[in-house]
């Protein structure tokens, strides 16, 4: 019996190639960069399965050059606003994503962004770099305390409540605002339940950990920073258009709010001369909140298991539901 067709659309770790090579012949564009769009609409022509990253688009041109023979897709990511889902639901095409195996890692991410930004860390490190660190200031470098602030978590789904468990170790008090409050998550985490206003205005720390949808395109706008602190911090390891980057420049060149950390942004990369670069007050890293390598080959291979899972027509472990 002949294995599936698949395409696979970029250089992935090892440990899910080989797995996705076990069940179906793979179609890999050996590259770390994306495959381009009128490559992967040859190559997607009469396959039963397509594994992507969050740089391809699956519309309805893709689906439409793919045909009937498309069973799946399956993305090594959580976020899925690259794919219309819908669409892909009106064909019969199951979509799956990699929820769950990354929380913990992109926890971590966010805590070290809170840290990064409000304690001004890439700005000591060009100083020690560029010669400007000349003798123990008091005042030199001075930023803001993570123990003891008050966190407000915007989405207290996996990752917000696993933030919400690491800054519990730097005694913060923790509120959350989420359109779906949870009432027992947010017990075992400690966090304390606000609407959006009163934690922009209370929160020393604002981490969003929201998808983007309609209702969150920036959710985080000229409005939301003038409600908050001046000291406060923005942390996004979220979707990078759940924030007004515009209104965020403004904010943080102001002193509206200290200052931003960012895994996220609009576009990605974010060109070298965009203006948020040249804020010192704004850290901004290349999308990396999932990048250990643990957790990259964990992703890899839920994609894949969900790849064969598609086209040998079993359901898939973490299936888009929406």
């Amino acid at each position: 019996m002949s294995k599936p067709q698949v395409v696979v659309t970029r250089r992935i770790p090892r440990a899910g190639l080989a797995r996705a090579q076990e069940a179906c012949n793979v179609r890999l564009w050996d590259s770390d960069e994306p495959i381009p769009r009128p490559t992967l609409l040859e190559w997607v022509r009469g396959v039963e399965g397509l594994y992507c990253l969050l740089t391809e688009r699956v519309d309805d041109e893709l689906l439409d050059a793919a045909g009937p023979s498309l069973k799946v897709v399956s993305t090594m990511s959580v976020g899925y606003d690259h794919i219309d889902v819908a669409a892909c639901r009106q064909r019969g095409v199951a979509v799956g994503n990699t929820p769950g195996v990354l929380t913990e890692t992109t926890a971590d991410l966010a805590v070290a962004l809170m840290l990064a930004a409000a304690r001004r860390l890439p700005e000591a490190i060009d100083a020690v770099r560029q010669g400007a660190w000349s003798t123990w200031k008091p005042e030199w470098m001075a930023g803001y305390d993570l123990y003891g602030s008050t966190v407000g978590i915007i989405g207290l789904g996996r990752i917000g409540s696993a933030v919400a468990r690491r800054v519990r170790g730097f005694d913060c008090r923790i509120l959350y605002y989420d359109p779906y409050p949870n009432d027992a998550v947010a017990a075992a985490v400690g966090a304390e339940y606000a609407d959006m206003d009163k934690l922009l205005a209370e929160s020393d720390f604002v981490s969003i950990h929201a998808q983007l949808t309609p209702q969150t395109a920036k959710l985080l706008n000229a409005d939301a920073f003038r409600k908050m602190k001046r000291t406060a911090v923005l942390v996004n390891t979220s979707r990078g258009g759940t924030v007004d980057q515009d209104a965020l420049y403004d904010a943080l060149r102001s002193g509206e709010i200290a200052a931003a950390g960012l895994d996220v942004t609009v576009p990605e990369p974010l060109p070298p001369d965009h203006k948020l670069l040249t804020l010192p007050n704004c850290v901004v890293l290349p999308h990396i909140a999932s990048a250990s390598y643990a957790t990259r080959t964990k992703m890899a291979v839920l994609a894949a298991d969900n790849l064969i899972a598609g086209v040998t027509g079993r359901p898939l472990l973490t299936p888009v539901e929406r």
